[in-house]
This record gives structure tokens, sequence and C-alpha cells, in this order.
């Protein structure tokens, strides 16, 4: 039986309103594992903007490895928008699945990760 370690992701800015919030995230896992006591652990980062320091999620990973757990994250577009973050992540030796597209693979949460910087840069021209 598959056991996990929940991470979210929120910004600063009207997170909780966007229905990517906290509660929502943790709605995605609940409904995701099904059993909740299968998650061990639930890390948290707040970050904003540009910066894409997430101490949380290093921990999480962490944590990941030394329990042979799988990292959960509610949706492929908390994880981050840096796609350095995400290709470390994705060729550490932690499984990873995403609510929101389970079955994803590595190409997949690459070009995904890909988009997502593109994304943010798109947005910060504007």
């Amino acid at each position: 039986m598959n056991r996990y370690i929940a991470c979210y992701k929120l910004s600063t800015q009207k997170q909780g309103k966007s229905g990517l919030g906290l509660e929502a995230q943790r709605t995605h896992v609940q409904r995701f594992v099904n059993d909740f006591q299968r998650v061990l652990a639930e890390y948290t980062d707040i970050e904003g903007g540009k910066k894409d320091q997430r101490p949380n999620l290093l921990k999480a990973i962490e944590q990941a490895k030394q329990e042979n757990a799988i990292l959960l994250i509610a949706k492929l577009d908390r994880l981050s928008r840096n796609a350095t973050l995400i290709f470390t992540l994705r060729d550490s030796d932690v499984d990873l699945v995403c609510c929101d597209m389970p079955d994803a693979n590595k190409v997949t949460v690459g070009i995904m990760a890909v988009l997502a910087q593109n994304e943010r840069a798109d947005q910060s021209k504007n």
C-alpha cells in the first residue's frame, strides 16, 4: 500500500479565492488518497511572485526518501514554475504523483515545468 508525503504551495496573492488555496489542495489530496492515514506528513510553502525558494518542499523530498514514500502534489502547477527545480525533483530518487495528472510520467512533468516557467516569464512582461 502506497504511503505519501503531501506538499502544498501557496502564493501570497489572493491564493484562497483562486481555488488553489490550502484547503482546495488538501481536498484534492484527500480525494486522491481515499485513506488519509496513508499521508505520513504534510508540508506547505508560502512563496509568491518570482521567488522559488521551497524549503519545505526540500524537507518533504527528504522525508519521502527516508520513508520510501511518494511525494504527492495536489496540482502540478502548484509545484513550481521553475523548470530547474522540477527537473531536480524529477531526477531525484523520489516518486512524484500529481493528483490532477496521476498518470503523468517524467517526460510529461518536464514538459509541464517548461510551460509553467514560460507562462511565468510571459506574465512578468505584462
